[in-house]
């Protein structure tokens, strides 16, 4: 399935914007060599609107686009 994003998406390599973020994995947790699976919705202005734990990765992009949607109309 193509959602063909009309903007980039963010692809954390060295895991520097999850530590950012405070999404980075503990040493503690499992699979701590994986990064965890969130999704950071963010506005316009730089705000953080709605955080995902993505457990359902076939219909991820959908809910995501659904919010941006539901944002943008209201």
């Amino acid at each position: 399935m193509n959602q063909e994003f009309p903007y980039r998406l963010l692809s954390d390599v060295d895991r520097a914007v999850g530590a950012a973020y405070g999404a980075a994995k503990g040493p503690d947790e499992k699979y701590p060599d994986f990064p965890k699976r969130l999704t950071f919705l963010i506005d316009p202005q730089g705000v953080v609107r709605k955080i995902y734990e993505v457990s359902d990765i076939p219909a991820h992009p959908d809910a995501v686009l659904a919010d941006i949607t539901a944002m943008a109309a209201g």
